[in-house]
């Protein structure tokens, strides 16, 4: 017989590819800068802000500390966009859209400043994780 207690205390090597690693720096940026670009179609932003929370703290608890440096630099960016335009559009924006000639207007330009914020650091992000020395890696887990 054996005790409960010896078998739930004992660990498993679970070996973490070089390229899971990869993946798991690269997939929230990627998936930010497709959110980004379809923002006019605002459904799969909405749906990506929900499902980002999800993919941001899974990756967030990532052994590997250079996978959560890269995550963290492209959180700021899409977090952030995302609370300036709810704030601006929100509290400021019938305000600014009268001030420039409407809401399509208005909406052009917010979506073009998020383009440029999100996009080309994105794209360098993703470049730069592929391009980073990953090595594989065992992590020991529970039972």
């Amino acid at each position: 017989m054996t005790n409960a207690a010896s078998t739930n205390s004992e660990t498993q090597p679970h070996l973490c590819t070089a390229k899971q690693q990869m993946r798991a720096a690269q997939g929230f940026t990627f998936f930010s800068i497709l959110a980004v670009l379809t923002l006019p179609l605002i459904i799969p932003m909405i749906i990506w802000v929900a499902a980002s929370i999800f993919m941001y703290a899974a990756a967030a608890c990532h052994p590997n500390p250079k996978v959560c440096d890269f995550l963290k630099y492209s959180g700021y960016r899409f977090y952030g966009v995302f609370g300036i335009l709810v704030v601006v559009l929100c509290f400021f924006g019938p305000l600014i859209a009268k001030a420039i000639g409407g809401w399509i207007i208005l909406g052009s330009i917010a979506w073009g400043l998020s383009v440029l914020i999100v996009v080309p650091l994105g794209i360098r992000d993703i470049w730069l994780a592929s391009k980073y020395n990953w090595q594989d890696m065992t992590v020991e887990h529970d039972a």
